[in-house]
């Protein structure tokens, strides 16, 4: 890399919040939707999403993971993702494989189930049984842009095809990287195969497919990539504060903590902190106050633990409480906070 920007860890966290919509809440509409899903909105845990969307937009309703501006898929790394609906290319079309295996199986799977289920909807474990293959291998077909589902977190979730996007798997796969890079960058080639799911060989060129929008960039972590468009966010990240008692409760697969390796550390400098936010099983939430990740949240029902990893004031104490109060959660009233300290 020639003419490395050096950024520091403050300078990459504030631009990360701010184009995460993390520092000011986005207003009630749909285009907060689609902002707040830029990267997609992990689900794998039932309705995650709907707290990631209330992490960055006013008013968020418990069954705001139903709005018309979104759609359920099997997104990067063959998780469950709620995306926006006109972005359904991009986290679909954007991981199919070009190998002649991987592509044949995503198109094969597809066609079998097309067939079968014959513009009908069923759970999808009766889908699989019903085309003869395992259910969760239909998974494999989602890449063709041509399968969704629904999943409210109780059951299995429900399965149908729609025709294929009509856009060019290239532009799908370029758009996929810039969108990661805005939200999580720096990063490298290895970390966006990662986030993706995707092969590092094909993630390399991928990225080299991008090289003429892409700028250098010196980190805490070793050098990596930013959009070029990004640079002037990332250079005025010291420009704003964060509110001291400015509080968020992300929650497990968010897209601010959703990073491996290395990228951990620089959200989380501190390894015994690290291991309690990334588990080697279920992770919990994280608490975001003031811009930095203070600790971990976990909820049985109506009671929301915390655990934080420092002392924490009165104002952020009662900032943590307003805000797991207004948890949009479906079915449940009256959140009880718990202080694990």
């Amino acid at each position: 890399m020639a003419k490395l920007l050096v950024l520091s860890r403050d300078l990459i966290l504030a631009h990360r919040r701010r184009v995460g919509a993390l520092e000011t809440r986005l207003p009630s509409a749909a285009d907060s939707l689609k902002d707040a899903a830029w990267t997609g909105l992990s689900d794998s845990m039932p309705r995650a999403a709907v707290l990631s969307v209330h992490a960055r937009v006013t008013g968020t309703e418990p069954m705001a993971w139903e709005d018309q501006a979104f759609v359920q898929t099997w997104g990067p790394r063959f998780s469950a993702y709620v995306i926006a609906a006109a972005d359904r290319a991009i986290f679909t079309l954007g991981r199919l494989p070009d190998d002649p295996a991987g592509l044949r199986r995503a198109v094969t799977t597809a066609d079998r189930l097309e067939a079968f289920l014959d513009g009908r909807r069923m759970p999808f474990g009766e889908a699989g049984r019903g085309i003869g293959i395992q259910p969760n291998a239909l998974r494999y077909a989602a890449p063709t842009g041509r399968v969704l589902i629904r999943w409210d977190g109780a059951r299995q979730p429900t399965i149908w095809t729609v025709p294929p996007p009509d856009v060019d798997p290239r532009d799908a796969r370029r758009e996929l990287l810039r969108r990661f890079l805005h939200v999580s960058g720096p990063a490298t080639a290895a970390s966006f195969g990662s986030w993706a799911g995707i092969k590092p060989k094909r993630a390399t060129a991928i990225v080299d497919d991008l090289a003429d929008e892409l700028t250098g960039a010196r980190t805490p972590i070793g050098d990596a990539w930013i959009l070029t468009a990004d640079e002037r966010s990332f250079r005025d990240g010291t420009t704003t504060t964060p509110d001291p008692a400015s509080v968020r409760l992300l929650p497990s697969g968010d897209a601010y903590t959703l990073h491996q390796g290395t990228e951990r550390e620089l959200l989380v400098p501190d390894a015994a902190q690290r291991s309690t936010l990334w588990t080697p099983r279920v992770w919990p939430g994280s608490v975001l106050v003031g811009g930095e990740i203070a600790g971990v949240w976990r909820r049985a029902d109506a009671k929301v633990t915390i655990e934080p990893w420092r002392k924490v004031t009165t104002p952020e104490r009662d900032a943590v409480e307003a805000e797991a109060a207004s948890l949009p959660l479906p079915g449940v009233t009256g959140i009880r906070v718990v202080w694990d300290a």
